[in-house]
């Protein structure tokens, strides 16, 4: 039998194969077994509205076990929306230094200091009215509207997608503009009126721990019996993702210039674009392999410094979404505290490798970081 192809437009109220009372059991099934077996995680011991919202935007492209101490250290950090309103705008980037897609932080703290302003410091409680925040869109909204405050709407992420597409055996692309419309009418079908918030937590813990992307434990799911993909024996097959193009390979090169007192230059980047706001060593495109002369000599193009005592320390690799970077890195020095010449940055600092630790770096300036040359012992006396 072939996979069922999901109409764009069709009624709402309509799920395909499964009667009313498959739906009730579906729901029924999902339910029990994720009152059994769901994960012991932070923010589900809590109906905070705020750490629940700190936690869906955390958990966006990232995987659950490298938010856990992310969310433990941010809300020791930021236990109430008030306190996140409060701090500045480097302290939040530090703490979220490493968890990566930083403008999901920038945009937080943007939403808090919005709500102290305008809305007493309350999270709002409706989905509709938490899309109206920077960085919360129909799903983080539906994730934290169901989950604190039980209003019946139904989330969209990849795990319910690809629980979704073996669900109906849909053999279309579910990045697709069309099925994703269809796929949000599914869910929200499925979706449980007396319990939204665990039936949602319970569709996307099912994709995150049985419904997996490759090798789906099909023998272990609780709703198997009304899986269309599973009974037609395709549920490794599916979901179908359009094409995407391969990472854009991006050759770079970065000098850390050091003065005479052993500190660190260093540049802040605008507040938009990749990794906007972090900290980094300057640094610039390269063509093709170059010599570290020519290198220094487009540095100091850029920069308006000329780097002495060229060292090479290595090179690092680092992916971003749409591109894989070669770094290459050296180390300088310079005599005194200049200031560069900057066109695609904020700020400039001179730190010591202390100071260093204290700002936003993100992972690549660390990797970065971990090749330099260490400042001389001081000498006897």
């Amino acid at each position: 039998m072939k996979p069922r192809r999901v109409p764009a437009t069709a009624d709402t109220n309509a799920v395909e194969h499964l009667s009313s009372a498959q739906i009730s059991a579906f729901r029924r099934a999902l339910l029990r077994w994720f009152r059994t077996v769901k994960r012991d995680l932070p923010w589900r011991r809590t109906r905070d509205p705020y750490q629940i919202w700190l936690s869906e935007i955390m958990l966006q492209q990232t995987r659950v076990e490298a938010v856990v101490p992310y969310f433990e250290r941010f809300t020791r950090e930021f236990p109430t929306l008030a306190a996140l309103a409060a701090a500045p705008e480097q302290s939040v980037l530090k703490l979220w230094a490493g968890l990566g897609y930083y403008s999901r932080a920038r945009n937080l703290h943007r939403a808090a200091r919005q709500l102290a302003q305008s809305h007493g410091g309350a999270v709002p409680t409706s989905a509709s009215e938490l899309q109206q925040l920077p960085g919360v869109g129909r799903y983080t909204a539906a994730a934290i509207a169901s989950i604190a405050f039980n209003e019946p709407a139904a989330v969209l992420d990849g795990n319910v997608k690809r629980v979704l597409a073996r669900l109906f055996a849909i053999d279309m692309p579910i990045d697709d503009g069309p099925v994703i419309r269809r796929l949000w009418q599914l869910a929200q079908s499925l979706l449980s009126r007396r319990s939204p918030g665990d039936f949602n937590q319970a569709m996307m813990e099912l994709g995150a721990t049985v419904c997996v992307p490759r090798g789906p434990r099909c023998m272990l799911c609780p709703v198997r019996k009304h899986c269309a993909a599973a009974q037609q024996g395709i549920a490794d097959r599916l979901p179908v993702l359009s094409a995407k193009p391969a990472p854009l390979a991006v050759d770079r090169a970065c000098i850390a210039l050091r003065n005479q007192r052993h500190e660190w230059l260093v540049a802040q980047r605008p507040d938009r674009g990749l990794l906007g706001g972090m900290w980094e060593f300057l640094g610039v495109a390269l063509a093709e392999a170059a010599e570290p002369a020519a290198i220094a000599r487009a540095w100091q193009r850029e920069f308006g410094l000329r780097p002495t005592c060229l060292q090479d320390c290595g090179q690092v690799r680092h992916q971003f979404t749409h591109r894989d970077l070669t770094l290459r890195v050296f180390s300088a020095e310079t005599a005194d505290r200049p200031a560069p010449r900057l066109a695609a940055h904020a700020a400039f600092r001179w730190v010591s490798r202390e100071e260093l630790d204290s700002l936003p770096l993100a992972k690549l300036e660390r990797k970065v970081l971990a090749l330099l040359p260490a400042p001389p012992a001081p000498a006897e006396t």
